[in-house]
């Protein structure tokens, strides 16, 4: 049998971040038992662990929509390294995944997980954009399958009542909504439904893309966030001086459930759709 925790991510309180589930297996496993298990459980992202023989890493790491597998995911990794912790497994736990090599370290506070940063570039807003928002953007940019937005201000952004099914007819498969914030450094929104998720509860991924944004903006390296779902999530976020190219998210995590998975994965294959969240 094979045991799963359920964590929120990105919080220190239970019911609040994003949940994810997370599996740590010690035998192979078929893409498609990877999917409809994550189908079951039916949470933004199904992240699977299992020991690797590689140098640079001690865990592969996959991760799993309710619909796709996607190249990157920020709560669902930081649930697997809160998960290793809670086992007796001490850190950096590094982890070989599609988007490269992924450390997260433990300072005793939190959890800093190194992502590769994607950079914005400015775009024109994609036909029916502000219709599916129901709001305006003040700029808009791109980056491999992200969109960010800005909007005008916080309360545009804690506002919105996107259309869902609009949005998924956009030509993206995850769109940032983001402004400056009160409270914090900026604040966001993130919609995926393309790839099975309307709203996200928090996006370490997302956060790949607005922590350079803001920060050339601001002026900083250093950056708190706010992600304004429903359920909510802090972020901090630092890109590095020593390492371009690299950002630094650190986050809290806390298991909700604990059980047993009544199957035995079985077989090993690779493939799917990619994405990241």
């Amino acid at each position: 049998m094979t045991e799963y925790r359920i964590i929120d991510a990105f919080t220190d309180r239970p019911l609040a971040g994003n949940p994810a589930a997370v599996l740590l297996l010690d035998e192979p496993y078929t893409d498609a038992w990877a999917q409809g298990v994550a189908a079951e459980f039916n949470l933004a992202e199904t992240a699977f662990a299992r020991p690797v023989g590689d140098s640079r890493a001690d865990y592969e790491l996959r991760w799993f929509t309710p619909a796709v597998e996607i190249d990157l995911c920020g709560h669902a990794t930081l649930a697997t390294s809160h998960a290793l912790t809670e086992l007796g497994v001490s850190g950096p736990h590094r982890f070989t995944t599609r988007s490269g090599i992924l450390t997260v370290a433990d300072d005793g506070e939190r959890m800093w997980m190194d992502f590769p940063v994607n950079r914005a570039a400015e775009a024109e807003s994609p036909d029916g954009l502000v219709e599916a928002l129901g709001a305006t953007a003040v700029w808009t940019g791109r980056v491999g399958e992200f969109l960010l937005v800005e909007l005008e201000d916080e309360a545009a952004v804690r506002g919105l009542a996107p259309d869902i099914a609009a949005l998924a007819r956009l030509p993206h498969n995850i769109v940032i909504v983001t402004a400056a914030g009160s409270e914090t450094d900026m604040v966001s929104r993130v919609f995926a439904p393309r790839i099975g998720i309307p709203e996200d509860p928090v996006t370490g991924a997302a956060h790949t893309v607005l922590t350079p944004f803001w920060a050339e903006r601001l002026g900083r390296t250093e950056l708190t966030a706010h992600q304004a779902s429903t359920r909510g999530g802090d972020l901090l976020l630092r890109l590095p001086e020593d390492t371009p190219g690299r950002v630094l998210i650190g986050g809290t995590a806390v298991t909700v459930a604990h059980g047993t998975l009544r199957l035995q994965a079985r077989g090993a294959d690779r493939g799917g759709r990619r994405s990241g969240t």
